[in-house]
């Protein structure tokens, strides 16, 4: 608890503001308001609580430690995401051809939920069926803590200053104090702001989404490696109309800008390129949906904290999409900060309350910079240079690739460590 004295209640309370209500800022706010039962926790975004979010399609990709944590908050509504039993990662042609890769000539790594002794490896879902609930969850929550717990939808936060005797103040209109900020509003790449660590790579991602055949395999991811770049094919949950069941996968592909012709393709100009840059397995593709356009690059902060604010998720990184983990380095570290905070209260020992809160306050902060770091510049630097290996037209890439791949899959307990990092990050 962060009430230290009895006498000095709501001198040594924790105030505690989230800036933005995506699935970041919302994870942190109910898990805070689980774990931290004295902390007055506000929450401002600058969209309308009566603005319907249920919709909005875009995908996400969910760990699966990320799927344990929203179950652990009773927000996981497993009907309506697909878990993903396999991601299946191979390059395509040309590969240069090499023994070592098999019979096919095709380097591939599989990895299986089966093979790791889990029930999934992750789940596929929507923006809006992850949001929504736990917007609701959240909402319902405040309604039975009027006291403690605070939404200010529709009222965006024009600033966040640092104050000389620890604490900020943030403007939404009305300037309030708080002990500690998190800021959790990201965006793309195109439209933020740049930090410490940049790097436009000059490469797009066109995403929507394909109808697959009904043969083709059930709950499997594919990242497709290109010469142009990555190709993912994400499950989705099936989508049943008039009594017809269609299978569909969300996609991600990544182009080089220079080269990127995707825009004067017509929608089966578009299909027949991205199946013959699949592998066979996927099976025949039998639509495609409108494609967006986003541009791809790499905006980091050296330190997820500043003073009292805390950056968390696409505030802190925003990465490219190689290895889908750019929400879920975002979970963990929500989880890691009230897990900072949580155990820096249950060791609090007495004196004077604020400056004691302070000080609290300064230890968990410090908690997470380090516990944090191994996961992030991990992922990172992965994501970032394999985003920069597709610019690349060295001789012998491809092959060079091939044999990274091949010697994952040929070697289990190094492929093992792979998938536990994919599930659960770096620990």
């Amino acid at each position: 608890m962060f009430t230290l004295h009895d006498s000095d209640a709501n001198a040594a309370e924790l105030k505690l503001a989230v800036v933005g209500a995506g699935p970041a800022g919302l994870a942190l706010a109910l898990l805070a308001a689980q774990l931290l039962p004295q902390a007055r926790i506000s929450l401002f975004d600058a969209r309308p609580l009566e603005r319907d979010v249920s919709g909005d399609p875009r995908t996400l990709a969910l760990a699966l430690g990320s799927v344990q944590l929203l179950q652990r908050l009773g927000v996981w509504d497993a009907t309506q995401a697909q878990a993903i039993a396999q991601v299946r990662v191979s390059q395509a042609p040309p590969t240069l051809q090499h023994p070592v890769f098999g019979s096919s000539q095709e380097p591939e790594v599989l990895i299986s939920a089966a093979e790791q002794g889990v029930a999934q490896l992750g789940a596929v879902l929507s923006y809006g069926q992850l949001v929504a609930p736990m917007q609701a969850a959240w909402q319902a929550r405040v309604e039975r803590e009027p006291q403690r717990l605070f939404s200010h939808f529709g009222a965006p936060v024009q600033g966040i200053k640092p104050l000389a005797d620890a604490g900020v103040e943030v403007d939404a209109g009305i300037a309030e104090r708080f002990d500690l900020a998190v800021v959790a509003e990201g965006g793309v790449f195109s439209d933020q702001a740049r930090k410490a660590i940049t790097h436009d790579y000059q490469q797009n991602a066109w995403v929507g989404t394909v109808t697959l055949a009904d043969d083709s395999p059930a709950g499997v991811a594919y990242e497709r490696f290109t010469r142009n770049g990555p190709l993912a094919l994400l499950p989705l949950k099936p989508l049943t109309t008039n009594g017809q069941t269609q299978r569909r996968a969300a996609l991600v592909w990544c182009m080089p800008k220079a080269e990127d012709e995707v825009a004067g393709l017509s929608d089966a100009q578009r299909l027949l390129v991205i199946q013959h840059l699949l592998p066979a397995s996927v099976g025949q593709l039998q639509a495609i949906s409108p494609l967006k356009c986003f541009a791809l690059g790499l905006n980091a902060e050296r330190s997820l904290v500043d003073g009292c604010t805390v950056r968390i998720g696409n505030a802190a990184q925003t990465l490219h999409p190689v290895a889908g983990q750019g929400l879920n380095l975002g979970l963990r570290d929500a989880y890691a900060l009230v897990e900072a905070l949580r155990r820096a209260a249950a060791n609090n020992s007495s004196g004077d309350p604020v400056s004691n809160k302070a000080s609290l306050v300064q230890a968990a902060l410090r908690q997470v910079e380090w516990s944090r770091a191994p996961d992030r510049w991990t992922t990172i630097a992965a994501t970032d240079f394999l985003a920069k290996t597709f610019a690349w037209r060295w001789p012998g890439l491809p092959l060079a690739r091939g044999l990274a791949l091949a010697a994952l899959q040929a070697l289990p307990p190094l492929k093992r460590t792979v998938a536990r990092s994919m599930m659960f990050g770096r620990r």
